[in-house]
């Protein structure tokens, strides 16, 4: 009986992925011209700029990969957390929790250790670093060994009990090993294309395998990233392709399953990659344009006196303030008492820096310029 093919793995001709050079020429060049501009703008700024744009990208990275799959990390512990790992001093530090410092540990060494081979053991270390209590969830899976299907095959799953719609079935998990053997052989040898375009197929080659049990979405963002910081020449990351994917995530999961379901010809995914990597580029801009007004703002208040509570909760602001900021907010996160909040803040109204955004029950607290777009 012939075997009925659904998804590309099945195709006989798999992994021969194939593609129009001549559909994605001009956003390859228009991405690679983006890639060149960003590197120019970075290295002209100071090394103490560089690294705060290179802190808010990598915090933002790790933050919206995560996000993409339903958990929120807390912004504070994952912007120490990099810190930290990375030798920097930063106002504000706190302590971060063992499921954030494990995250940022495989973000950064897919980033920072991006010439290095990538081994199964390397991708294990990954694995066990997302799921530090061997759990997802509430339910215990395997971790750092390919996924074992003990309960059924791998699918990708929606709708309610009884009118599932199955978007993908990943190969069987006896196929793992080869396959996974086939895509290390690739992602460490194959140098004869684009850097970025190989990003893209390596992308989609590996969560098409998906050979783990749970934590394939980060670890594929991860994989990107490591290839894109090779194309760039250069471990420090200046733009977020895992930010700008949770921004069109409706998109990024329709092509995937088209693709999925298509023939080897992955043209349209390769367009799709390169369109939201250019996006990624352009949206840079406004990370540097918040780093830039940070450094300009301390410049012009270095010789006004302030308390490391008001520094702290200042450089909150200009990083992005959630909310809204009230004095018994100030309390809580500065960890003093109220009186003591609302003498902070009167005495920083009165030096220009914060002004009161509304009044009554529901005063709160805003910084004199706002922050640029």
């Amino acid at each position: 009986m012939q075997r009925m093919v659904v998804f590309i793995y099945q195709k006989d001709s798999w992994p021969n992925f194939t593609w129009e050079t001549e559909g994605i020429v001009n956003l390859l060049s228009e991405a690679r011209n983006l890639q060149g501009r960003l590197i120019g703008k970075m290295e002209l700024l100071g090394f103490d700029l560089r690294n705060e744009a290179l802190l808010d990208t990598l915090t933002l990275d790790v933050i919206k990969t995560s996000e993409i799959e339903g958990e929120i990390l807390n912004p504070d512990q994952v912007r120490s957390s990099i810190a930290r790992r990375l030798g920097m001093e930063i106002a504000g530090s706190v302590d971060s929790d063992r499921n954030v410092d494990e995250v940022v540990e495989m973000m950064l060494d897919a980033t920072q250790n991006c010439f290095k081979p990538l081994s199964p053991d390397r991708l294990f270390d990954w694995h066990a670093a997302l799921f530090p209590t061997i759990r997802s969830g509430m339910h215990k899976i395997t971790v750092a060994d390919w996924r074992k299907d003990t309960i059924g095959p791998m699918q990708v799953i929606s709708g309610a009990m009884g009118k599932e719609k199955v978007h993908f079935q990943a190969p069987d998990s006896d196929l793992v090993d080869n396959e996974m053997l086939l895509f290390l052989d690739w992602f460490n040898n194959y140098e004869k294309i684009d850097l970025v375009i190989k990003a893209a197929i390596a992308h989609l080659w590996f969560v098409t395998i998906h050979p783990f049990e749970d934590g394939n979405g980060r670890i594929t963002r991860a994989l990107s990233d490591m290839i894109l910081a090779q194309s760039d020449k250069s471990n420090q990351r200046f733009y977020s392709m895992s930010a700008q994917i949770r921004q069109e995530r409706k998109g990024y999961y329709e092509i995937l399953e088209k693709t999925q379901k298509g023939n080897l010809d992955i043209t349209e995914w390769i367009k799709w990659f390169l369109q939201c990597l250019i996006n990624a580029l352009r949206s840079t801009d406004s990370i540097l344009k918040q780093v830039l007004f940070k450094a300009d703002f301390w410049n012009r208040h270095s010789k006004t006196i302030l308390n490391e509570r008001q520094r702290n909760l200042i450089n909150k602001l200009l990083d992005g303030f959630e909310g809204k900021l009230t004095s018994s907010k100030w309390a809580k996160i500065a960890k003093c008492s109220k009186d003591t909040a609302i003498r902070d803040i009167n005495d920083l109204i009165n030096k220009n820096i914060l002004q009161k955004a509304a009044g009554g029950r529901s005063t709160n607290y805003e910084l004199m310029i706002l922050i640029p777009d």
